[in-house]
């Protein structure tokens, strides 16, 4: 069943609901760790297992997502700096799904299926019932992130996606309310309705970020400066 997003008044209390914490800096290297931007609209930086393993054991890295591209056990078995994990997200091709869906992990964790010749819908259903959180990247077909969004929008584990640009990011969150509202997801990605976006009141913001949990991206900067050009992000937010 739609649930129904008021598009509403224009001038609500929290003009950044929609971006609090969305953008999650995608970090390849721990120099680029250290250098991560920080500010309202930006959540953990994205680092790799293997990354991690390089850092010297007196860094103090914050909160992180990391990325698993070596065994957990390695990681926790090495000295590396103090870090808090808010999640962990791992890549699984379908001959390495149940794998990666049995992982026990002390934070959430987020499973991007390689959804090359399998069912999505039902790719999506068995990570929403293993109790993890779906990933999926903007670059993949219309149809795909449909699916997908058919699924976790009506679970309680979110979505976490992955984007090149900030026209990616516009795109991923007119997808996430079109499929809370039952609207075509194809089209919404295809021409996002930004105006449509700057109208959500808080609590319909706060629906979509219930369902988008978060969107990884390289260059989280020239993204959030592209939704400060559409106006989802008021200009003179400050940022670091």
């Amino acid at each position: 069943m739609p649930i129904p997003l008021t598009l509403g008044v224009p001038h609500r209390p929290d003009p950044n609901a929609l971006v609090h914490g969305l953008l999650l800096p995608i970090c390849s290297a721990s120099v680029e760790l250290n250098a991560a931007p920080r500010g309202a609209e930006y959540g953990p930086p994205v680092v790799r297992a293997s990354t991690l393993l390089a850092t010297t054991d007196t860094a103090d890295l914050g909160r992180i997502v990391v990325h698993l591209d070596i065994d957990p056990d390695e990681l926790r078995a090495s000295r590396t700096g103090g870090y808090e994990v808010v999640r962990f997200d791992v890549d699984a091709p379908a001959e390495h799904l149940a794998d990666a869906l049995s992982l026990r992990l002390p934070s959430p964790l987020v499973v991007f299926p390689v959804f090359d010749a399998i069912d999505v819908a039902e790719t999506a259903e068995a990570v929403v019932f293993a109790h993890r959180t779906p990933g999926i990247s903007v670059a993949d077909t219309p149809r795909r992130i449909a699916d997908v969004l058919a699924v976790v929008s009506h679970a309680d584990v979110g979505l976490v996606a992955r984007a090149d640009t900030g026209d990616d990011v516009l795109a991923i969150l007119a997808a996430t309310v079109a499929s809370l509202r039952g609207d075509d997801i194809s089209a919404a990605l295809a021409a996002p309705n930004v105006a449509a976006l700057r109208a959500l009141i808080p609590e319909a913001a706060e629906a979509v970020r219930e369902v988008l949990l978060g969107i990884e991206i390289a260059d989280a900067v020239a993204a959030r400066a592209r939704l400060v050009e559409v106006g989802l992000i008021a200009s003179s937010t400050s940022t670091t």
